[in-house]
């Protein structure tokens, strides 16, 4: 059998670089011995993997590139209408998992995006891409929308944050143990990613 792989299926192009990146770095701290090789990520826009049968047919596309050996990480941003990722996620896991029973797959909502995780830390992010040295994350990070526009807000005057450039970049130096504690929904990916590796660590 071949190395153990996990492959993300993702909404946007900030998220196919930022969220191997995010794995990597929570496997080397749960398990420093146990690595498994991240695949470039599946982008699908959400507002078509929400629809009836799209999400089945993203797994089964995951699972050919997989080849049977691996699992399946879903995020997606919790934005969308009438969201609840307490609900909404288990629903989309369950239909995501009757797609492909005999491989580990965990579906994650970010509330309210990806960025959010980076205001729950922003801390660690003092002085890179122009933020202040004195930047404190905002109370309550979850309930702020347009969370991309707040780490713009704190940018020089002329700069903007870029998906592709940022988030990434901040993802390698985001403090993992203040974004659990200041977002629910960081810290539920961080338990889920954690679940999956416990799970192709025995397989």
């Amino acid at each position: 059998m071949g190395q153990v792989k996990i492959i993300p299926i993702v909404e946007g192009h900030g998220e196919c670089e930022a969220i191997p990146i995010l794995i990597r770095r929570i496997a080397l701290d749960i398990f420093p011995d146990f690595v498994p090789q991240i695949l470039y990520p599946i982008r699908i826009p959400a507002s078509l993997l929400l629809k009836a049968g799209e999400i089945e047919r993203a797994v089964v596309l995951a699972s050919y590139k997989l080849n049977g050996n691996g699992g399946i990480f879903i995020l997606l941003d919790g934005d969308f209408k009438d969201c609840c990722p307490a609900i909404n996620g288990p629903e989309l896991r369950a239909r995501a998992q009757a797609a492909r029973r005999n491989i580990p797959i965990f579906v994650v909502l970010a509330k309210m995006e990806y960025e959010t995780w980076l205001l729950a830390a922003a801390e660690s992010l003092r002085g890179k891409s122009g933020l202040p040295e004195t930047l404190v994350s905002p109370l309550n990070p979850e309930n702020i929308r347009g969370a991309k526009e707040w780490i713009s807000d704190q940018m020089p005057e002329g700069q903007r944050y870029t998906e592709t450039t940022d988030q990434p970049a901040f993802t390698e130096l985001l403090d993992m143990t203040a974004a659990r504690t200041n977002s629910e929904s960081f810290d539920k990916c961080y338990r889920d990613i954690e679940k999956m590796l416990r799970e192709l660590r025995v397989s």
